[in-house]
């Protein structure tokens, strides 16, 4: 009957939450092992005591799980008992009083502005066909002047990018909606991107064949680009602008856009607004990758740190 409580809480997380699926893959994946574990002590999700979990992370710590993958399994669990609290499955929580490991605190990798200048000029001459030069263009434009997460990326509508060219409406976690400023290449690029779509739109029209909502569409089931499709894209581009491919993710052009605006003057509230934090907490990292800049950048070219 316990694993059931899995699959109900994952529900009620999609629908009062809107969490993304591979939130609700990851909590499915931790509530798993967790329930797996259980089965083998002889226990269920309805039985299980405090020591019980406490033991439970003791297990994930002697397999030699990272301080961030035990603290997820932790929330996941704390997670799925105030549910079953809530609703009534059990009368106790024995998860509310047990304090996770905390996470590792790893610097996000950045790329430098000269690294991110290479990339967007590699879009703009890498490319079989002109369309796919124009849209690589757009796609690293509006990463690198919006700091998006690419999943927001790849599904922006294209009923989003109308209207004022300076602003962009973006759907973000939790189904929370922001609007970020577009630099003027990013401006540029998209509209000569909208520009080639409505021909190609209007071409389908006079086809009679159905119109895409996406501004990045593709045939695939989704109806646009996938993130794996731009990730193997971006790869590529760093290959061509003579950049580390191993330095170069979606997420490092998100990085650079945070460490970037931090190191010319932008204040943290603003920089967690623009990436869509919860919490300014999250964006705070950046003021340490901006400090270990500057400190290499002392102990590389000081006269006397050469001593």
């Amino acid at each position: 009957m316990s694993i059931q409580w899995v699959s109900s809480f994952i529900e009620a997380q999609a629908a009062e939450l809107d969490a993304a699926q591979n939130t609700q893959d990851a909590y499915a994946r931790d509530l798993k092992d967790f329930h797996d574990w259980l089965i083998r002590k002889s226990l269920s999700f309805e039985t299980a005591e405090q020591q019980d979990v406490e033991a439970y992370m003791i297990h994930c710590d002697a397999q030699g799980l990272a301080n961030s993958t035990r603290a997820r399994r932790l929330s996941a669990i704390k997670q799925l008992y105030r549910f079953a609290f809530e609703e009534g499955l059990r009368d106790t929580n024995p998860a509310i009083q047990i304090r996770g490991p905390g996470r590792d605190k790893k610097l996000p990798k950045t790329l430098s502005e000269t690294e991110v200048d290479a990339l967007l000029s590699a879009a703009r001459t890498m490319g079989k066909t002109p369309e796919a030069k124009l849209r690589a263009t757009c796609l690293m434009e509006l990463l690198y002047a919006t700091g998006m997460r690419v999943s927001e990326l790849v599904s922006l509508p294209i009923s989003a990018a109308r209207g004022d060219p300076r602003m962009l409406l973006v759907l973000g976690k939790g189904g929370r909606e922001r609007m970020v400023p577009l630099s003027p290449p990013a401006r540029d690029a998209l509209t000569v991107w909208i520009t080639l779509r409505d021909e190609q739109d209007a071409e389908l029209q006079n086809k009679g064949k159905p119109l895409s909502k996406f501004l990045f569409p593709s045939r695939g089931k989704l109806g646009h680009v996938t993130r794996n499709w731009f990730y193997l894209l971006i790869k590529d581009l760093a290959v061509h602008g003579g950049v580390s491919p191993s330095k170069v993710t979606p997420h490092t052009l998100r990085h650079a856009f945070a460490t970037h605006l931090l190191a010319n003057g932008a204040d943290l509230r603003s920089i967690q607004t623009l990436l869509g934090h919860a919490d300014v907490a999250t964006t705070e990292i950046y003021t340490h990758v901006l400090e270990e800049r500057l400190r290499d950048l002392v102990l590389e070219n000081h006269p006397l740190a050469k001593g």
